[in-house]
């Protein structure tokens, strides 16, 4: 497995890339957002870490572009604290985000985490439908109605967890396992973020309300 690792900060790669290496992971490195994006197309990552600060063109930027024709997972390093960097990570299609400074076993529980999603969706070969949602396993496409939505990566597994399991009540702490995995470092806040996404988009296309709350419990997707 290849990572793009995006980092201006040379004492934070010559931690990080040594024990990237040790892991497992081939490396490559950008020291600017410009310079990201060309090594992204010329070496074809895995998966992308990157810092939101970088000179020429900032993170959430850059991973803009790339999800103008790409899924490549991509987790985002942000400032602790700063949840503005947080929500427009997300925003722009983040599949993850870690807040420095960060241990390096967190950072790797996380990468493996997002590749194991990855490695999930790819053994699919079928059609998912609810009602009038359907989705195209092999080409991670949603269509409801016969509209296209487009959705982030972490937000698609996030409606196909629903979708599989429509008619059941899942809590927040199942999504989490399920999305994130068993050894995640996320709020269980962040569930009802990325169901809020669902919704706008889905509500983008449709009235048919698709993700129901069940207070005190969680979400459900009703057949």
């Amino acid at each position: 497995m290849k990572i793009l690792v995006v980092e201006d900060d040379k004492g934070i790669c010559e931690f990080l890339i040594p024990e990237l290496k040790h892991e497992g992971f081939e490396t490559v490195v950008a020291e600017t957002g410009r310079k990201a994006i060309e090594l992204f197309h010329s070496e074809n990552p895995d998966l992308i870490l990157m810092d939101v600060m970088l000179p020429e063109m900032n993170g959430i930027e850059v991973l803009r572009r790339i999800r103008e024709e790409s899924n490549v997972p991509v987790i985002l390093e942000t400032a602790r604290g700063e949840s503005i960097d947080k929500v427009n990570g997300l925003n722009a299609g983040a599949d993850d985000y870690i807040a420095k400074p960060f241990d390096i076993e967190e950072l790797v529980a996380r990468i493996n985490a997002v590749l194991r999603r990855l490695n999930r969706s790819s053994k699919d070969s079928a059609i998912l439908k609810v009602r009038n949602l359907e989705m195209d396993l092999d080409g991670m496409g949603v269509k409801v109605e016969g509209k296209t939505i487009y959705f982030s990566k972490t937000e698609y597994f996030l409606l196909k967890l629903f979708v599989e399991n429509a008619g059941k009540v899942l809590s927040r702490n199942e999504i989490l396992d399920a999305i994130w995995g068993k050894e995640h470092f996320i709020d269980e806040n962040i569930v009802d973020v990325y169901i809020g996404y669902l919704r706008s988009k889905i509500g983008d296309v449709t009235k048919d309300e698709y993700i129901k709350t069940v207070r005190g419990i969680g979400y459900i997707i009703e057949k």
